[in-house]
């Protein structure tokens, strides 16, 4: 049976769970997308299911007041109050990926901040910071209204005890980033074993930022 959504979106859903699932950023029933939609609301995943075996069948569309749209009838993930909050104050973000993966969240659940400036990739990928956002019980309107005090402008946000969001004008931007806030935390782990890693200078970072031709 076709999917009654966009074909597009839900595809992009359907595909980046499964890359976020092989890659064991998220396991069993973790984590939730979203990708905004034209008309103002948004496809997410829904409650309960695996990322690694999602069917763009399952998508629920929402408003972002919370209603669902149209002919969806599935039961959205619990947090959808995240993702409304996060397309209600950034006009500019198309998509919301939430995962686990394991060396970012440990970041998380010791309430350390991620070193951007260790790598430069992560500079041009992340922007000068991840923002720690404080613990709030997941799905809950605290966790929104936490955000709503640390989003900015920032491309990847740390979850305390919980994991890693991260936006972008389309998932695949939002994946991209997934990626490399959890590169990073592999990197600072192992630079931590080694007597702790060297951050760039302030010089060094505005150099990295700097447009260049190619």
């Amino acid at each position: 049976m076709p999917s009654p959504f966009d074909p597009r979106p839900a595809d992009a859903i359907v595909r980046c769970g499964r890359l976020l699932y092989d890659r064991r950023y998220l396991i069993a029933a973790e984590g939730n997308l979203s990708v905004r939609l034209a008309d103002g609301s948004f496809l997410i995943t829904p409650a309960g299911a695996c990322k690694g075996v999602l069917e763009a069948s399952e998508l629920v569309e929402m408003d972002l007041a919370g209603g669902l749209v149209g002919s969806s009838a599935g039961r959205p993930s619990s947090e959808w109050r995240m993702h409304a909050e996060l397309y209600s104050l950034r006009p500019d973000v198309g998509a919301v990926c939430h995962a686990h993966p394991g060396a970012a969240t440990a970041f998380a659940c010791a309430h350390v901040e991620m070193p951007v400036p260790l790598l430069p990739e992560a500079l041009l990928v992340l922007g000068d910071d991840v923002p720690l956002v404080p613990y709030c019980t997941p799905g809950t309107p605290d966790l929104a209204a936490a955000l709503r005090e640390r989003a900015g402008a920032a491309g990847a946000l740390l979850l305390a005890n919980h994991g890693v969001v991260t936006v972008g004008e389309d998932l695949d931007e939002a994946f991209r980033r997934m990626e490399t806030v959890e590169r990073l935390a592999e990197v600072a782990l192992g630079a931590a074993l080694l007597g702790g890693g060297v951050r760039l200078t302030r010089q060094q970072q505005d150099l990295v930022r700097k447009p260049r031709r190619s």
